[in-house]
């Protein structure tokens, strides 16, 4: 008969996971056997917060929850910070733990912490798995993981329960049913009256787009009512944003505000698409009037307390998208002010693209040298900033990042999994050197894999962001400096190979290089101190 583990293992592979991260401990050997039997690949990460990040990276490939795999105690702590950044970024992860023997538990206290009551805050759920329950905890775990908002889902395995045999579980449930729209009656037919009587519509759109997969549906409804498109960072690509409709990102860009926020006020009907604040920056707090008209289609009910919307239907975006629209003849001559397109002309002006040298010239060259449809991940920082609102994605979850959480460290593993999942496509990191800095193991990750990832650090010597906004608050520079490290000759110590660029001709030269590398490669761009000054 089968063991608990290789029930829970069975049911994940059943969901479509097809990989799995975490580094061994005593406490989950069982579960990673099981994984493996399963199919279901382990890789060993460096840390714990990072196979997160990779199994995310998997995620946004195949759709199915990521998996982290975390040994007793200091495993699990060291991995409280990706399990928050799932729960903040909308992501679907199983975390696997294991724990002492239910026999030992109120007595033996080596290494051990209550796991469910550590990751209770920061997950959707958590779950003690007892005997008898794995496969029903399971299916539970994924689903709870995927449904609505998605998020992270704990099992705490005891090692006994781990290998005891369970006789034949029932059948694993069946697939939800498909997605409905919001229910016709006066709420709908009033937000269908907005619709039809806008001549300044604005669509905005959010990470529970690409959540949802309705990223179709989104563009469709922008070309056909003639709306333009905001996105936040997460649904960046949802229109391929070189074209008429699309604005570009927002979300933490007070420069980008300055022209994007204006449209909002203006708008005589904001749709809401899968919009979830949790991206935006407090100056998103109050971005219209009181009464506007304001058609929220998120993907579950509100709470967040940013702004109202008049009008909310909560539940599948694509399906209410459709709602919205049937029998609404669009007008015709939308913006007949020329409102979004100046705001788009003046947002490309103020862009520094065709600057010598510095963050932008950085982006632009990144974007030139690569297809159209290449993934990048980003780390957190003032460089993300400056990525996002400049680099063109021309497609879904062509720029990964975290958005929510906007920790540090995540660029370089989100890219691992990206790649592992899917080994032909461009994927490239990029990431400021402080980030990089905190984990620099994962470089042994990427060598052991054998993936063949450029890594295009932006190298200021110091924490940009915070030195900005310290600088700003005129407060004394304090921490936020460090030395030069010589990347590429760590990269180089790690199995890589890694340059240094000071100008566009080199930079351009060493990412088509790095391209056609079989191992990984960090580019070390230098744009000096302080080079974000008047760009976020």
């Amino acid at each position: 008969m089968p063991h608990s583990a290789d029930l829970i293992a069975r049911r994940l592979a059943a969901a479509g996971c097809r990989h799995a991260f975490g580094i061994p401990g005593g406490e989950v050997l069982a579960v990673m056997d099981a994984l493996d039997r399963a199919g279901i690949r382990v890789a060993l990460a460096r840390h714990e917060t990072c196979a997160g990040f990779m199994g995310e990276g998997v995620h946004h490939h195949d759709g199915a929850p990521a998996i982290l795999v975390a040994t007793i105690g200091p495993g699990l702590a060291n991995a409280v910070n990706v399990i928050a950044n799932a729960w903040q970024d909308r992501v679907p992860m199983v975390v696997l733990t294991g724990c002492v023997s239910t026999d030992e538990r109120h007595a033996y206290t080596h290494q051990v912490l209550d796991h469910v009551k550590l990751v209770e805050p920061v997950a959707k759920a958590a779950f003690r798995v007892e005997d008898g329950m794995a496969a029903l905890l399971a299916d539970r775990a994924v689903a709870i993981a995927t449904e609505g908002r998605p998020g992270p889902v704990l099992l705490d395995i005891p090692i006994d329960v781990q290998t005891r045999e369970q006789p034949a579980p029932p059948p694993a449930p069946e697939p939800p049913p498909a997605p409905v729209g919001p229910a016709e009656g006066p709420a709908l037919e009033e937000a269908r009256s907005w619709l039809a009587e806008a001549r300044r519509p604005l669509v905005i759109a959010g990470l529970d787009v690409p959540n949802q997969g309705a990223e179709a549906a989104v563009a469709d409804f922008c070309r056909r009512f003639g709306a333009p498109l905001v996105t936040s960072y997460k649904a960046k690509g949802v229109l391929p944003e070189d074209g008429p409709l699309a604005l570009g990102g927002a979300g933490l860009s007070p420069r980008a505000d300055r022209r994007l926020l204006p449209l909002a006020a203006a708008s005589d009907c904001v749709v809401l698409a899968g919009y979830d604040p949790i991206e935006m920056r407090i100056g998103w707090r109050d971005p219209w009037a009181d009464g506007a008209r304001v058609v929220d289609l998120p993907a579950v009910a509100g709470g967040h307390g940013m702004h109202r919307a008049r009008l909310a239907f909560p539940g599948d975006v694509a399906a209410g998208l459709e709602a919205l629209g049937r029998g609404v003849e669009p007008r015709g001559g939308t913006w007949a002010g020329g409102e979004p397109a100046a705001a788009k002309a003046a947002l490309r002006a103020e862009s520094r693209l065709d600057e010598a040298w510095g963050p932008a010239a950085v982006v632009d060259v990144l974007r030139k040298s690569l297809p159209r449809d290449a993934v990048v991940t980003t780390d957190s920082g003032a460089h993300r900033i400056v990525l996002s609102q400049l680099f063109e994605c021309y497609r879904p979850r062509g720029l990964l990042q975290s958005t929510g959480l906007c920790t540090m460290g995540c660029a370089v593993p989100l890219a691992i999994g990206r790649k592992l999942a899917e080994p032909d496509r461009a994927v490239v990191a990029t990431i400021g050197d402080g980030g990089l800095e905190m984990f620099l193991g994962e470089l042994a990750t990427l060598r052991d894999l054998g993936l063949a990832i450029p890594i295009l650090v932006f190298v200021d010597a110091q924490l940009g962001l915070i030195e900005l906004k310290q600088r700003s608050s005129q407060l004394p520079n304090l921490a936020v400096d460090f030395g030069a490290t010589d990347f590429p000759a760590v990269a180089r110590a790690l199995g890589g190979e890694g340059v240094a660029v000071r100008d566009r001709a080199a930079l351009a030269r060493e990412l088509e290089a790095a391209l056609a590398r079989d191992r990984f490669t960090i580019i070390a761009a230098g744009i000096g101190r302080r080079a974000y000054d008047g760009r976020i």
